[in-house]
């Protein structure tokens, strides 16, 4: 046997009034147990299946760099681990 409509419909409003359990339920002259065992068995209902696991192999990172282009038409290509304050020296050196 299903939740009726009207079961439904106060869970779904309630869920999105950001009012408590307890509230929601004053609010609408609603019995707070049965609200209670209702909602319980509304995310019964409307749990999905659960996650799946899947198993996965890393083999070495994935290697990045970077391409630096002056005006003057140097170009420097670099790894990507490369430290920042190494780069701002390089930079500083270029000019």
């Amino acid at each position: 046997m299903g939740l009726s409509i009207k079961w439904v419909n106060h869970i779904e409003t309630w869920q999105v009034s950001g009012l408590k359990q307890s509230d929601y339920c004053q609010q609408q002259a609603l019995n707070y147990n049965t609200f209670s065992a209702r909602l319980s068995e509304y995310r019964k209902a409307h749990s999905g299946p659960a996650p799946v696991l899947i198993p996965v192999q890393i083999q070495g990172k994935a290697r990045s760099s970077m391409v630096l282009t002056h005006a003057k038409g140097h170009r420097v290509e670099l790894p990507d681990c490369i430290s920042a304050v190494w780069l701002a020296e390089l930079l500083r050196c270029l000019d």
